[in-house]
């Protein structure tokens, strides 16, 4: 089973900047804790996420070498994935795709087709470079635009980006924490027995009071790659719904544990990370 810890999806909504010194202080306690991977920033456009503009300062001061976790960075063009593949810290290239056409302009100022043109240059480049390609589903789950949506549009584009695309990491991710745990359930099921060489993986945004009947869901359904954060912090703006945030990482981990689910995960180091979430995230 991989757990991805995700600083970076909790850190771009921060108004107010968050130190250098202390998103490195941060991400170095991360890598203590035993995840497979920490996805620790992005290579867009600094105008549209500031908070992230300093992850090239940050990927040169991370202390890897003591640690079996691998790095990833979101990039949104080809541009974003030059900047990233230089980097020999990283090991995974996040690039961010929805079947929603209102909201892949929204999130990346581009068309689906458009986009589609983008996930082919950045899988070159990432084979090139020796980094792998994950592929995050953003709005598999429904979409508050009108976007025509079903499980059935879903499991067609999955299917697409694989055969023609080579994709084989594809996470689904719930971008405004709409889903319910059949569809979690039904969409896991479905696309993990179909594609068995595929790595399917659940980002799964969430209230307070749900997170444990998502994660059972995708759970249940052979899904053995989940994204979170520290405490739910983060999540997409566009959900319109301030209390929706991301899968909180600390309460999968103890959940999974209660289950006897072996995750190799160091819990002294968990308890100190979750302190310094709670102090970087007030």
């Amino acid at each position: 089973m991989k757990f991805i810890e995700c600083p970076r999806d909790a850190m771009q909504g921060v108004k107010n900047f968050i130190p250098t010194d202390l998103k490195v202080q941060y991400i170095n306690a991360l890598l203590k804790v035993g995840f497979d991977t920490i996805d620790v920033g992005s290579f867009v456009s600094k105008k549209m996420i500031p908070q992230l503009s300093d992850t090239a300062d940050v990927l040169k001061r991370i202390d890897i070498k003591d640690s079996d976790s691998k790095l990833l960075v979101i990039v949104g063009n080809e541009r974003g994935a030059e900047e990233a593949v230089a980097y020999d810290e990283v090991s995974y290239i996040g690039f961010p795709f929805s079947i929603s056409e209102t909201f892949q302009q929204k999130n990346i100022n581009s068309s689906i087709n458009d986009s589609l043109k983008r996930l082919a240059n950045v899988q070159n480049l990432a084979l090139k470079n020796n980094k792998k390609l994950v592929t995050y589903f953003s709005m598999a789950f429904g979409n508050p635009y009108g976007d025509e949506w079903s499980v059935y549009i879903v499991a067609h584009w999955a299917e697409k980006l694989m055969n023609e695309f080579g994709i084989n990491i594809l996470s689904l991710s719930d971008t405004i924490g709409s889903s319910e745990p059949k569809i979690i359930e039904w969409l896991f099921s479905k696309l993990i027995n179909e594609f068995s060489s595929v790595e399917f993986g659940a980002h799964l945004h969430t209230h307070s009071h749900n997170w444990k009947e998502k994660l059972d869901a995708a759970y249940s359904a052979g899904c053995l790659r989940y994204d979170a954060a520290m405490l739910g912090y983060g999540g997409c703006p566009m959900a319109n719904d301030k209390l929706v945030g991301n899968m909180p990482t600390e309460k999968m981990l103890y959940h999974f544990k209660e289950i006897n689910i072996n995750n190799n995960i160091n819990y002294d180091a968990l308890i100190k990370v979750e302190e310094a979430a709670s102090k970087i995230f007030n």
